[in-house]
Protein backbone atom coordinates (compact mmCIF):
# COMPACT_ATOMS: atom_id res chain seq x y z
CA UNK A 1 0.00 0.00 0.00
CA UNK A 2 3.03 2.03 0.81
CA UNK A 3 4.32 2.14 -2.86
CA UNK A 4 0.65 3.36 -4.22
CA UNK A 5 0.83 5.95 -2.01
CA UNK A 6 4.31 6.95 -2.58
CA UNK A 7 3.84 6.54 -6.56
CA UNK A 8 0.82 8.75 -6.69
CA UNK A 9 2.76 11.75 -4.43
CA UNK A 10 5.14 11.06 -6.99
CA UNK A 11 3.14 11.68 -10.29
CA UNK A 12 1.19 14.42 -8.37
CA UNK A 13 5.11 16.07 -7.66
CA UNK A 14 6.28 15.44 -11.12
CA UNK A 15 3.37 15.93 -13.76
CA UNK A 16 4.42 12.59 -14.92
CA UNK A 17 2.10 9.75 -15.96
CA UNK A 18 1.92 6.51 -13.82
CA UNK A 19 3.08 4.52 -16.76
CA UNK A 20 6.24 6.55 -16.83
CA UNK A 21 6.91 6.04 -13.39
CA UNK A 22 5.95 2.24 -13.18
CA UNK A 23 8.71 1.97 -16.37
CA UNK A 24 11.36 3.31 -14.57
CA UNK A 25 10.29 1.66 -11.40
CA UNK A 26 10.38 -1.90 -12.76
CA UNK A 27 13.10 -0.82 -14.73
CA UNK A 28 11.69 -2.03 -18.05
CA UNK A 29 12.69 -0.20 -21.30
CA UNK A 30 15.15 2.17 -19.34
CA UNK A 31 16.78 2.64 -22.55
CA UNK A 32 13.90 4.93 -24.08
CA UNK A 33 13.51 7.08 -21.14
CA UNK A 34 13.43 10.49 -22.24
CA UNK A 35 15.66 12.97 -20.71
CA UNK A 36 12.89 15.50 -20.31
CA UNK A 37 10.86 12.49 -17.39
CA UNK A 38 14.63 12.64 -15.88
CA UNK A 39 14.37 16.43 -15.44
CA UNK A 40 10.76 16.53 -14.02
CA UNK A 41 11.76 13.48 -11.46
CA UNK A 42 14.75 16.00 -10.21
CA UNK A 43 12.44 19.08 -10.06
CA UNK A 44 10.41 16.40 -7.86
CA UNK A 45 13.03 15.44 -5.68
CA UNK A 46 14.86 18.50 -6.17
CA UNK A 47 18.23 16.94 -7.04
CA UNK A 48 20.92 16.93 -9.65
CA UNK A 49 20.50 14.93 -12.78
CA UNK A 50 23.58 12.46 -11.58
CA UNK A 51 21.36 11.14 -8.59
CA UNK A 52 19.16 9.88 -10.60
CA UNK A 53 21.49 7.73 -13.01
CA UNK A 54 24.74 6.59 -13.27
CA UNK A 55 26.78 6.01 -16.72
CA UNK A 56 28.87 2.59 -16.18
CA UNK A 57 31.13 2.29 -19.08
CA UNK A 58 30.79 -1.60 -20.78
CA UNK A 59 34.52 -3.04 -20.90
Amino acid sequence: MWRNCFLTELRSLSGLSGNSINKLYRETNIETTQLETLFKLCDAFNCKLSYLIEYVLNK
